[in-house]
């Protein structure tokens, strides 16, 4: 049963956050394995007028419909993924990263002799420099597309949603589709398709198709430019196709949902840096999927999904967004401000990790910071001067305690983040429970470790773990007699 929730009304969408952890997707389709190679360019190779890429890293991400149960996990969600990979080290790959993700079920149907589909993008700071794509994308032989559909009838009871993630590469063919849909309308499932191929008639018997401009321009035979002409070509092809609605995404124009018998719901983009495109069809079914199996109206899913494309867009790679950073963006109300700094470690490493792929230096120092006073922002300024992005781990109000005694912190902990987030030189502010801030700094691996002159080199926490690997520590200058002690002291003594 679906059930509204009105327009603009960040409030009345986060209070269904919390629902995913009960909805189940079910998604079939192309899986493939994204290879991103980043590095740098330093000169012109002297065989060929061509620039040479000196590779500093690389990393591996579950593609394509991969990327749609991931996207949908780290929502809260389950999500159980249906799919074809080869008997190939790409294929291993990809059944490892799955294994890797929490909230992830499988069932992998391994086809020898067939290649799996591989996207290996070739990176220089920010700039994609070449693609290549291997794979086999011819239509798989009619025993494997039965024990597609078995796979699939085996798993559909249990479902809240059904989505078809289609990339064209030989998984989701028409007795395939036919089969899933008729098996979906029979148990009263919602079926849910990206599509990739021209002709929508190949999805009939889908519920909701999720196009984007492009695409849907090509089915309609005619072009997409402006509300108006999206309306109108999403208006045929429901009529041509006895679709119950349209998800048309527009890149920077944001969205239009068309349903049968409702006048047309234009949503602007929410995003205010665009980063990296790669994947954000897959986060925009993804949650709008989960967002309609929990219950949302189509309307309301739209609108998360909305806001879940913005977040992933400023994102390095085939991201992902998490229910809390989509938690955050409707409480904020906009992905801006000094709230907007204050991070789970998780989407921290998120946001770092698209730092470095532009070639950005991360730095990383941590404190009580329980009433800030200028020599914390001296200590603070110095630390962003060594760094292109500063990250400060700011301790618990356990941890404080633990460290200060029972009187502190003065300030609870979202109150301090929120006032340290505020200061121009800090980026990103990640709490931590620890006494040490260890953990963050081995899972962020700052480039340089800052902490103040009372320090020595040897007692900076981390400091062995940072140098080991070619970062480096910085001692700032403290500013004398300034420290949150001693203005507790002064504020405890009778007044003259």
């Amino acid at each position: 049963m679906l059930f509204s929730v009105p327009m603009n009304d960040p409030a009345k969408l986060l209070s269904i956050l919390p629902d995913f952890s009960h909805v189940q997707v079910l998604c079939v389709g192309d899986v493939m394995l994204d290879h991103f190679v980043y590095g740098s360019v330093e000169r012109i190779s002297p065989e060929a007028p061509i620039p040479v890429l000196k590779v500093n890293r690389e990393t591996l991400m579950l593609g394509g419909a991969g990327n749609v149960v991931r996207n949908a996990a780290a929502l809260g969600a389950r999500a159980t993924l249906i799919t074809v990979i080869g008997d190939d080290e790409p294929g291993l790959a990809i059944s490892r990263l799955i294994k890797a993700e929490s909230g992830l079920d499988t069932s992998l149907i391994i086809v020898p002799g067939r290649q799996t589909s591989v996207k290996v993008r070739h990176i220089a700071g920010n700039q994609q420099m070449l693609r290549t794509d291997r794979e086999t994308a011819e239509p798989i032989l009619p025993e494997h597309e039965d024990r597609i559909c078995a796979a699939f009838e085996g798993e559909l009871a249990s479902a809240h949603v059904v989505v078809l993630s289609d990339y064209a590469k030989g998984v989701l063919t028409p007795r395939v589709i036919s089969r899933i849909c008729a098996a979906a309308r029979a148990q009263g499932k919602l079926v849910i398709a990206d599509p990739k191929h021209v002709d929508f008639n190949r999805y009939r018997g889908v519920h909701i198709l999720t196009p984007n401009s492009k695409e849907l321009a090509a089915a309609a035979g005619e072009p997409v430019s402006d509300d108006q002409s999206v309306e109108r070509a999403a208006a045929d092809m429901l009529q041509r196709t006895q679709l119950d609605a349209l998800l048309v995404t527009r890149s920077e124009r944001g969205m239009t949902l068309l349903e049968q018998g409702k006048p047309a719901l234009h949503l602007a983009t929410e995003a205010r840096e665009v980063y990296d495109v790669s994947g954000a069809g897959d986060t925009v079914i993804a949650a709008f999927s989960v967002a309609i199996g929990a219950g949302l109206s189509l309307a309301g899913a739209a609108e998360l999904a909305n806001s879940a494309a913005a977040i992933v867009v400023s994102k390095a790679g085939t991201a992902v967004v998490r229910a809390s950073e989509l938690a955050q963006a409707l409480k904020a109300g906009k992905l801006r401000g000094a709230e907007a700094k204050v991070r789970t470690l998780e989407a921290a490493l998120d946001q770092v990790a698209t730092w470095r792929a532009r070639g950005l230096k991360i730095g990383f120092t941590n404190g009580c910071f329980d009433l800030i006073h200028p020599g914390h922002v001296s200590l603070l300024k110095q630390a962003r001067a060594a760094c292109d992005r500063l990250i400060v781990g700011l301790n618990t109000d356990a941890s404080v305690k633990g460290l200060k005694g029972p009187g502190r912190p003065i300030n609870a902990e979202m109150a301090r983040a929120i006032v340290l987030a505020a200061l121009e030189s800090v980026d990103l502010v990640v709490l931590f429970d620890d006494q040490t801030p260890i953990e963050l700094i081995e899972a962020i691996r700052p480039d340089a470790l800052i902490k103040g002159a009372d320090y020595t080199r040897e007692q900076v926490v981390g400091g062995e773990f940072v140098t080991a690997y070619g970062g480096r520590i910085v001692l700032a200058e403290l500013t004398p007699g300034q420290s949150t002690t001693s203005i507790v002291d002064r504020m405890a003594r009778p007044t003259p």
